[in-house]
């Protein structure tokens, strides 16, 4: 007897189900998915025990023939590709003509359909036993509808797999969620259980996109998002991120799309945690719904069964591409940025602070309403100590040395005296920040802006600050390097040693020089001189492993900046250090013009609003 025997149609179809159909909400995304290919503009979703019992999908594409209605249950029937070259630059999200034979062979799966709003249309079953299709004719619009009952029913083992019908239906409901924010030129409609969920319209216009964001992602998201959009040497990133401070325990809100499709890449993923990793507190997630659109042909989307990742031809091109974008998006943050949703004060009609009650001067005047060298107790430091904490880094780069501006702005004897009031604006506007009333606890700052009151972590504030200029500094000044008195020998593998000697050119940069000493070894004569003490020959193979990763690497830079951040940290304005009403005020100007001033460098908050309705409702003001 043969010991190699052909596969009968039927457990050829189910092993391939094991691929494609996982759960109820793996039969909804394959739907979805044939249903936008075929220029869906309405989709509509009907489900029943968490899809277990009955999963619907009704469209209003362009439809089936009669003469394909069979053929389209059969494995690798497709009308998307043809030959290999439509392979190479696929522009739709099925392609492979597996997913409707791999439903019907482990579920009762009826097809209807109709290409014309003239004539009936048709409709095909299986039951996944003998895999023969049964053809009838049957009343249907222009479209097609799928109807999957009985999942597993023939596929026990698979059936026992299946969590609760809450666990069910949640994966189902992402699946639709993702989908949605995919396409949003298309409507979509849920049903759960006979009971509408949702319905979200087509979404033309860019306010709309915003709505159905919201809807699925949460008001809470686009009220702290940020739309980009971006294009540059054939590739364009757009969407929404958002800022530092909207961040989450799990990486659960991150959308990310390459032409439509929902992806979860690494090497995307590599990227925004890159340009997040300055201004996110450690162990958190960023949150965002991001779309990246390249030529079809750059991007091979064939090696997943789900589909769920992709590859690029050229890694480090779109790396880099989506790092920057974001990195600079975020860079761009500023206070001002983040208070323009906030609406000024509505005047009440009778009660409330803004009803007149304890009404105090104008904001411009608020320095002037305070002594002069604004609250000093009893043994407070000299307003020069402050800036002396900073002198000490001052060999770094020349700003820190000489810069009167900086000097005089925290506690030289430069200050403005604190009996002049602080002009406003060039419009006459209030600042974004506003001016500084005081300081509590010697730790924060607490400032009055047109919505009500601001509270600012002087120390975390300024370390931001120093932070940040002292990078520009350092950017501006070069890599200065140091050759080493005796070479350091690091054992590597022979791929590492060859990756070192392609990107030669990307270490001198980095302010190294490597010599290959040997198949399997690499000497180290140079290193940047900030990084003296650091663990060379680890930072060496970290680079080397995202350099054969990803095709490029941040971790010297990054190692350079936790130096940085370091020093600033230790170089910024300590608590219980009093400061005049001057110098708050000169760091909040300075806040308002600093990137990333939002957080500080180990990604905590540097401010927080208390706007006057909130402050009112803590006292029950006008209620």
């Amino acid at each position: 007897m043969s010991r190699i025997q052909l596969l009968n149609p039927r457990l050829a179809n189910q092993i391939a189900a094991g691929e494609v159909v996982e759960r109820p909400s793996s039969v909804i995304k394959e739907l979805l998915e044939n249903s936008l290919d075929a220029g869906a503009t309405r989709v509509e979703v009907d489900v029943e025990d968490g899809g277990i019992k009955l999963m619907r999908v009704r469209d209003n594409g362009g439809g089936i023939d009669k003469s394909d209605l069979p053929l389209a249950l059969s494995r690798h029937a497709t009308s998307k590709i043809r030959e290999l070259d439509d392979l190479e630059a696929v522009a739709t999200l099925g392609f492979r003509g597996e997913a409707l034979a791999s439903i019907s062979s482990v579920a009762r799966l009826t097809l209807t359909s109709n290409t014309s709003d003239e004539s009936a249309g048709w409709q095909v079953t299986a039951e996944g036993r003998d895999m023969q299709a049964e053809l009838a004719p049957a009343a249907h619009p222009k479209g097609t509808t799928v109807e999957v009952r009985d999942l597993f029913f023939n596929t026990p083992a698979r059936r026992k797999f299946l969590r609760t019908e809450k666990t069910e239906y949640n994966h189902l409901d992402d699946v639709i969620k993702r989908q949605a924010l995919s396409r949003f030129d298309v409507a979509f409609t849920l049903r759960n259980n006979n009971r509408a969920v949702y319905s979200w319209r087509e979404a033309s216009t860019q306010i709309e996109r915003e709505r159905r964001v919201a809807q699925v992602c949460g008001p809470a998201f686009m009220e702290q998002a940020l739309h980009i959009d971006i294009e540059r040497s054939g590739l364009r990133l757009w969407g929404w991120v958002a800022q530092p401070s909207f961040n989450r325990s799990q990486a659960d809100l991150q959308h990310f799309y390459v032409n439509g499709r929902a992806i979860r890449d690494k090497l995307v993923g590599h990227a925004v945690r890159q340009a997040y990793q300055d201004v996110l507190y450690h162990g958190r997630h960023p949150a965002f719904v991001l779309y990246l659109e390249v030529d079809p042909s750059t991007v091979d989307v064939n090696v997943h069964p789900t589909k769920h990742e992709v590859r690029f031809r050229d890694n480090r091109r779109v790396h880099d591409f989506i790092f920057s974008s974001l990195h600079h998006a975020l860079a761009q943050v500023r206070p001002g940025d983040r208070l323009e949703s906030e609406t000024e004060a509505p005047e009440p009609a009778l009660s409330g602070a803004a009803a007149g009650e304890f009404r105090q001067a104008p904001m411009g005047l608020a320095a002037a309403s305070h002594p002069a060298g604004g609250y000093q107790p009893p043994g407070a430091p000299a307003p020069g100590a402050v800036a002396e904490q900073m002198r000490q880094y001052g060999s770094l780069h020349q700003p820190f040395n000489g810069g009167a501006g900086y000097q005089g702005q925290y506690g030289g004897a430069a200050a403005p005296s604190a009996t002049t009031p602080m002009p406003e604006s060039e419009d006459g506007e209030v600042p974004p920040l506003g001016y500084a009333i005081a300081q509590l606890k010697g730790i924060y700052i607490l400032a009055e802006n047109a919505q009500g009151l601001i509270i600012v972590d002087m120390h975390a504030a300024h370390e931001r600050i120093t932070y940040e200029r002292m990078k520009s500094a350092f950017g501006q000044g070069g890599l200065q390097t140091q050759p080493l008195l005796v070479p350091e020998s690091i054992a590597v593998s022979q791929k590492e040693a060859d990756c070192a000697e392609e990107h030669a050119d990307t270490f001198t940069q980095l302010g190294f020089e490597l010599q290959r000493a040997g198949p399997e070894t690499l000497l180290v004569r140079q290193v940047p001189a900030l990084l003296n003490r650091a663990p060379v020959a680890q930072l060496v193979r970290d680079v080397l492993s995202d350099l054969i990763e990803y095709g490029s690497s941040e971790r010297i830079q990054q190692r350079i900046n936790e130096l940085l951040s370091t020093m600033a940290c230790h170089g910024s304005v300590r608590a219980n250090r009093r400061l005049t009403i001057p110098e708050m005020n000169a760091l909040l100007r300075d806040m308002e013009a600093t990137e990333r001033s939002g957080q500080c460098n180990h990604g905590r908050p540097t401010w927080a609003l208390q706007s006057l309705d909130e402050l009112d409702k803590l006292f029950m003001r006008g209620q």
